[in-house]
């Protein structure tokens, strides 16, 4: 699948929000990632992100990208023989957010190349990176470069990660991060409370990192209602990440359902 060949593959800075899907491929299999995939697609959702949990296998990350993009082919040729319907809807990247140097797939259309940039590992820093850096170049996978922040709760991802959590009232902190990410030239940060956070990210942090830094701006973890969809949004968010809500429905008119009320205040 070709992808925004004159751009980058998450654009900022447009003045509206977009949103973003997660499937961790560890939480289901290939064939129910991809209808769930297909189901956020229709409801609006701009990229399908894979990945999520530290120890899945590139064989079971790979197997869902398959998967995915293989829906999405054949949504995309269904609706090309149909004279009303938007077959460009289906045109949708798929985007690994690996949770280590292990979970990459050539079946990708990109990968957030990123630093867990309050991490006090160097592991996190820059150790998993090398490791990923030779195969993503074998792949020629399109990466995006992301300075990727844990803020409280932080949940799984602040413990396994061992990062020194950004709180609600670290403004400062935060705008400096903003400030060193995009001097390090990366293209996009992404505020990040943990999957399945009790709360999401704070309004004050996300509004700082908007006001600091003209990067691609990516928020995610905790966020469960239209409310804080909206709240985020608002804040300045270009693209707000949901996953934990996709998980929790089986029946995928439920999901469906479920969705479109989180994108419905975009």
């Amino acid at each position: 699948m070709m992808w925004l060949q004159d751009g980058p593959m998450l654009p900022g800075g447009r003045g509206f929000t977009r949103h973003i899907t997660l499937i961790d491929p560890d939480k289901q299999s290939p064939e129910v990632a991809a209808k769930r995939a297909l189901v956020a697609v229709e409801c609006g959702t701009s990229a399908i992100f894979v990945g999520g949990s530290t120890d899945t296998g590139s064989n079971i990350v790979d197997a869902t990208c398959g998967a995915i993009q293989e829906a999405l082919e054949l949504a995309m040729f269904a609706a090309s023989q149909l004279p009303d319907a938007n077959e460009d809807m289906w045109n949708t990247p798929v985007i690994l957010f690996p949770g280590g140097a292990h979970a990459t797939s050539s079946r990708a259309d990109g990968i957030l190349f990123m630093m867990l940039m309050n991490s006090e590992s160097r592991k996190f820093l820059i150790g998993e990176q090398l490791a990923g850096a030779p195969h993503i170049a074998e792949t020629e996978l399109q990466t995006i470069p992301t300075g990727y922040l844990v803020c409280a709760p932080g949940g799984a991802v602040g413990k396994v990660g061992q990062a020194k959590l950004i709180h609600s009232d670290e403004i400062d902190l935060v705008t400096a991060y903003c400030q060193t990410a995009e001097m390090y030239g990366f293209s996009t940060i992404y505020l990040e409370a943990g999957s399945g956070a009790l709360s999401p990210v704070s309004v004050d942090l996300i509004k700082a990192a908007r006001a600091s830094t003209r990067c691609t701006l990516l928020v995610g973890g905790g966020i469960r209602t239209p409310e804080q969809m909206k709240a985020a949004a608002l804040a300045g968010a270009d693209y707000i990440v949901t996953g934990t809500i996709t998980e929790e429905f089986d029946d995928l008119n439920m999901l469906k359902s479920s969705l479109q009320s989180l994108l419905n205040v975009l």
